[in-house]
């Protein structure tokens, strides 16, 4: 795995830098090829808080992670955790599906986006191909995401399909009503 630790009002020492690779070195039996898995950590120190987002890009799936905690190094045991979860629950979730590979089951591209303006409009644009896929797919994605919603469409329907999560727990659905050709 490819590492690039950032920080933002704090400089990165050598102590960081070897604990957060150390930690993350946890992060390599996840993945099969690991030349090709880049990580980017930023650290930031904030009065009283510390920050840490770890964003691990894959060609199929990116994870990412964000916790704050006064204490950094526990930031870091934090964010670890919490992207070690992600990929057991997408593990899990994968090996109850006997007819898919996890690679067929996750291939997803992210499209970076670009900031458009700083006055409380639109922030942030990305543009996704809507691939045909079952509902328990996109759920599948969506939580390996971390979203609370994503965008889909239909195998069955044809029909451009919004699937989010709902405050009560469970999962809603919103169908774009003309079908593409």
């Amino acid at each position: 795995m490819k590492y690039q630790i950032v920080g933002k009002n704090i400089v990165v020492t050598d102590a960081i830098r070897n604990a957060l690779e150390k930690k993350l070195s946890r992060m390599d039996k996840y993945f099969i090829i690991n030349d090709d898995i880049d990580c980017r950590a930023v650290v930031s120190k904030h009065r009283t808080m510390a920050k840490v987002e770890v964003t691990i890009f894959t060609k199929l799936l990116d994870f990412r992670s964000e916790e704050k905690d006064p204490d950094l190094y526990a930031a870091f045991d934090k964010a670890i955790d919490s992207l070690e979860q992600q990929m057991r629950k997408l593990k899990t979730r994968m090996s109850r599906k006997k007819d898919m590979s996890l690679g067929e089951a996750i291939a997803f591209a992210n499209f970076e986006g670009a900031p458009l303006d700083d006055d409380g409009k639109v922030v942030r644009m990305k543009s996704i191909f809507l691939e045909p896929m079952h509902l328990d797919d996109a759920i599948t994605r969506m939580e390996a995401l971390g979203h609370k919603f994503y965008l889909y469409l239909d195998a069955e329907d044809n029909l451009i399909s919004l699937l989010y999560v709902r405050n009560d727990g469970g999962y809603g659905i919103i169908q774009a009503e003309n079908k593409i050709k």
